[in-house]
């Protein structure tokens, strides 16, 4: 604890000294919410996270965070993961994971083999997760192009090598419908059909990419041999797609369109009549981080226009508009498993950048969503944990080893906050044309805020966030919520900083060590965890306002959360 406060203070004198720098004019921003101005629902579309390799889900570390992951949820979490249908052993390797669902006798005939796949479900339904069930990729006994099977992708290697015959369209089309149809009946006698009736079920992943290796064409017969399928089994079953790569490029928004027109218009390759049904429409969405000047530098703004240009596709059919939106992996980039040993851009990853990003980001979400007037449910962040692998590797992951990373704590923040979306007048928050366009480039960083309002509690979530991860000195951020309905509350005020919620700082000052004792284990396990920057307060305002200052360091969040009777 000493050494926690002689850090602070530290930490302090640091800023006292930027500040005298600055003739001792301390950079301040202000903002200002009502209790009384609500713009929306506050819906968890944060509640969404995804990874490649499905066989973490039931090993240790990965039980742990999934427990971690429900508990911090208002609703049901909803996960989506790569490789359901994968053929193999079921042991897990960077970007590869198997089930080994279904394999032929010597005469061709279908055999089917639950029991890994329903180590993966029941661990979700466990947890009360709802999965976001992807149905592919293609078992070696069906695809046709089978061989090479299986990669063996580590950092560093190319990242194409990871393609292989699981990426082929099936040879035999009614024996893939019937592997579908077989899977979702399966589901349905293990957890009812109001249970799978509830999931979101998807074809295949970036079809239009490499992980594709057949025709558009080709994906649009598979997509209905699917969907009939699909819904044969269970005639509720929601399913969509096509979960395809940025929206804004071309190769992206030329096939969201084509798929959407199919589902629309066009002959189904099953039915022969015209249009398919979808129940959801999916699109990724990705940043770009570089390294300039030995530092890493965001780019946001990339990672917002594929949002809105994907928002944008949908609005413009009537048909669509009212169709749930899930941006299917909604990341600063495009590679899990790539650290920054090979990768060192990926330097975000361990500290308060990545949580910073995700605050600013994810606000920046439902307000494209409000400006297009689409219906946005979720945005899945591609991060989980990655089991027996080095200790805060840059891998963008929740957790290391057991421990939760900063940024775990920016969704726990996210979780306390309900009800309805307050209005935020910031007047150092980039508006949100300029920062789509520009992301957060000028001298001026990013000090901006969402707000939330429920019965008798409301919550502000405030970060001070940058493209650039360089030292600058902290922001005073002078906050006022207005319209408060009682003379006195309980203000808790959570902090992710250098000193507060951050496992990866305690670890560094431990010396980096690559096998921590039980006792380091349990203090990094504590630092881990969502902490307070000071003992909740008992107030007495007037006039119905509570004014509060916060002392912001650059890609800092806090979360003020006030409670009245």
């Amino acid at each position: 604890m000493k050494n926690k406060f002689s850090l602070l203070a530290l930490f302090l004198l640091i800023n006292l000294f930027l500040i005298a720098q600055n003739n001792g004019h301390q950079p301040s921003a202000n903002i200002s919410v009502s209790i009384n101005q609500k713009i929306g629902k506050m819906y968890p579309a944060w509640a969404w996270f995804g990874y490649d390799e499905p066989n973490y889900t039931y090993m240790k570390d990965g039980k742990k965070l999934l427990s971690e992951i429900a508990h911090l949820s208002p609703v049901p979490a909803h996960i989506r993961t790569h490789s359901l249908l994968v053929s193999g052993d079921g042991v897990a390797a960077l970007k590869w994971g198997s089930t080994n669902v279904y394999t032929e006798d010597s005469n061709g005939r279908p055999i089917y083999t639950w029991n890994i796949i329903d180590s993966i479900f029941d661990t979700y339904v466990q947890r009360g997760i709802k999965p976001l069930a992807q149905i592919g990729f293609m078992p070696e006994a069906l695809s046709s192009k089978p061989l090479p099977y299986q990669h063996h992708w580590k950092p560093g290697t190319p990242y194409g090598d990871i393609f292989t015959g699981w990426t082929f369209p099936p040879k035999d089309y009614l024996k893939w419908a019937e592997l579908v149809k077989q899977w979702v009946l399966h589901a349905v006698a293990r957890y009812g059909a109001t249970e799978v009736g509830s999931w979101y079920w998807e074809l295949w992943n970036e079809p239009d990419s490499p992980y594709w290796g057949g025709s558009l064409q080709e994906y649009l017969k598979l997509y209905d041999y699917t969907v009939a399928a699909a819904k044969n089994a269970l005639p509720s079953i929601q399913v969509g797609g096509p979960h395809v790569t940025g929206p804004a490029g071309s190769r992206g928004a030329n096939f969201l369109k084509a798929f959407l027109q199919h589902c629309i218009s066009e002959k189904n390759y099953v039915t022969n009549e015209i249009g398919t049904p979808l129940d959801f429409i999916a699109f990724h969405a990705k940043g770009s981080p570089k390294l300039i000047n030995n530092h890493v530098r965001m780019d946001m703004g990339k990672q917002l226009r594929d949002i809105a240009s994907g928002f944008s596709i949908v609005a413009a059919y009537p048909s669509l508009k009212k169709l749930p939106i899930i941006i299917g992996e909604s990341d600063p980039e495009g590679c899990a498993a790539c650290g920054m040993a090979t990768n060192p851009e990926n330097a975000y990853r361990n500290g308060t950048m990545y949580s910073s990003y995700t605050a600013a980001s994810f606000a920046r979400k439902y307000a494209l969503a409000d400006s297009l007037n689409v219906n946005f449910l979720g945005a899945v962040s591609w991060s989980f944990e990655f089991e027996n692998q080095p200790w805060f590797y840059g891998f963008r992951d929740l957790a290391t080893n057991g421990v939760d990373k900063p940024v775990l704590n920016v969704f726990r923040m996210f979780g306390m906050m309900q009800g309805s979306r307050l209005n935020v007048a910031a007047n150092q928050m980039y508006p949100l044309k300029k920062i789509v366009s520009t992301s957060v480039r000028e001298a001026q960083s990013d000090i901006g805020a969402i707000a939330s309002s429920d019965l008798k509690t409301a919550a502000v979530m405030v970060w001070n966030y940058h493209d650039d991860d360089v030292l600058k000195e902290s922001t005073l951020v002078h906050l006022t919520i207005n319209d408060i309905p009682s003379k006195t509350l309980l203000l808790t005020h959570y902090r992710i900083d250098q000193f507060h919620s951050n496992s990866y700082e305690v670890w560094k000052k431990m010396g980096s060590p690559q096998q921590p004792s039980q006792e380091q284990i349990a203090q990094l396990e504590k630092a881990g965890q969502l902490e307070t920057l000071d003992p909740p307060k008992k107030l007495n305002i007037k006039h119905h306002q509570l004014n509060y200052n916060i002392e912001m360091p650059i890609q800092g969040v806090s979360l003020l959360k006030i409670d009245w009777k």
